[in-house]
C-alpha cells in the first residue's frame, strides 16, 4: 500500500504571500488559464493568502515591490517550464513550486533530455533532430520508415506534434512544428499503451493509461474530446506497475527534476516502456491526469494543490 506523508505546512498562513502566475504568452496559454482557475478556487478554499499574475512580467513586478513571499508557477511552456520563471525568481530569493532552473531547461528540451535518457539506460523512442537550416527529413524516414511522429523541441500539450503515415504530409508536418520553434524532431513510432506517471515530493502517483479513438493523445484528446478513456488503476499487474512506477521516478531524477511532474512513456507489445517526456507544470484542468492519479490515494483536488504549493519550501 503506497505510505502517503503528511503535510508539512497546517497553517495557510504559514505560507506568506503567494502569486499564483498562470497565463503568459505561449501556445498553451489557454490550458493554463483553464487550471488557473481551479487551481486559484482551491487556495481560496483553503484560506491560503494569493494573488493571480497574468505572465511573469507583472509578478516579477509585485515581486521586486517586496508583495510576494513564494510562487505558484502554473505557466506552461516556454517562460514557465524552461527555466526563465525559475531562475529570475532565483535571483530574487523568492521560492517557487516544482523544478529548479537547470532541470527545467534540461527537461524543456526535448533533444537533450533523450540523449541524457539515452546516455543512463532509459529507453526512449529514437528520433533525428533539425535545426533552423536543416531540411534533410528523408534520413529520418530512411532510419525509421514510416509512420514517424514530428515534434517542437520545446513545447507540451502535444501542441505542434503530428503524426505522418504518408510522405508527402512530411513537409505540412514540419512547417507546423516550425511555428513553434527553430529546431524540431521527427521520432519514430512505438506500438503500445500510453501511461503516465505523476510525481509528487518523492511520491509517485498510480499509472494512468488512456484510450483516444484519435491517432495518438493530441491537444484535443487531451482536453477537448470527451471520447478519450482514462483507466486508473491502469490494470497492469501490480508489480508490473509497481516496477513501471520506479522507473518513471528514476526517469524524472535523472533529469534533475524535484517538486512535482508528470513521466509520459509508452509500453510496446513485449512491456518494454519508451520514455516520451517529463512535463514539470503538468495541466490542473478538469481533464487533466495527476489531480485523477492523486484522487486514487484520496488527495482531493484541494490537498493535492496544498502538497504543490508545499514543494516551494
Amino acid at each position: 500500500m503506497t505510505q502517503i506523508p503528511p503535510l508539512k505546512i497546517g497553517n495557510a498562513a504559514d505560507f506568506g504571500r503567494v502569486g499564483l502566475v498562470i497565463g503568459g504568452n505561449s501556445a498553451e496559454r489557454e490550458v493554463s488559464l483553464d487550471g488557473g482557475k481551479a487551481v486559484g478556487a482551491a487556495l481560496t478554499r483553503s484560506g491560503v493568502n494569493y494573488r493571480v499574475f497574468d505572465g511573469p512580467l507583472p509578478l516579477f513586478e509585485a515581486v521586486s515591490r517586496g508583495e510576494i513571499d513564494r510562487v505558484f508557477n502554473l505557466l506552461h511552456g516556454p517562460d514557465g517550464e524552461d527555466g526563465s520563471l525559475q531562475g529570475a525568481l532565483q535571483l530574487m530569493n523568492v521560492p517557487v513550486t516544482g523544478a529548479n532552473l537547470q532541470s527545467s531547461a534540461l527537461t524543456m528540451d526535448k533533444i537533450r533530455s533523450k540523449w541524457v535518457w539515452e546516455r543512463n539506460g532509459i529507453t526512449t523512442p529514437p528520433f533525428e533532430y533539425f535545426g533552423p537550416d536543416d531540411h534533410g527529413y528523408d534520413r529520418a524516414l530512411d532510419r525509421f520508415g514510416l509512420p514517424v511522429f514530428v515534434k517542437p523541441t520545446g513545447l507540451g500539450s502535444s501542441i505542434g506534434i503530428s503524426k505522418v503515415a504518408d510522405a508527402q504530409d512530411l513537409t505540412e508536418a514540419t512547417e507546423l512544428a516550425r511555428r513553434y520553434g527553430d529546431t524540431i524532431i521527427i521520432e519514430a513510432e512505438i506500438v503500445g499503451g500510453e501511461y503516465f506517471a505523476g510525481i509528487l515530493d518523492r511520491l509517485t502517483l498510480p499509472l494512468i493509461r488512456i484510450e483516444t479513438p484519435r491517432e495518438f493523445y493530441d491537444y484535443e484528446a487531451k482536453y477537448e474530446s470527451s471520447d478519450t478513456s482514462y483507466f486508473c488503476p491502469c490494470g497492469l499487474p501490480h508489480n508490473v506497475e509497481a516496477g513501471l512506477r520506479e522507473m518513471s521516478l528514476r526517469a524524472f531524477d535523472i533529469l534533475g527534476t524535484s517538486g512535482w511532474g508528470r513521466v509520459d512513456f509508452l509500453v510496446d507489445g513485449k512491456g518494454k516502456p519508451w520514455f516520451l517526456e517529463v512535463n514539470t507544470t503538468p495541466g490542473m484542468t478538469g481533464h487533466s491526469l495527476v489531480p485523477q492519479a492523486a484522487a486514487q490515494l484520496g488527495i482531493d483536488f484541494d490537498e493535492l494543490v496544498w502538497r504543490i504549493l508545499e514543494t516551494s519550501l
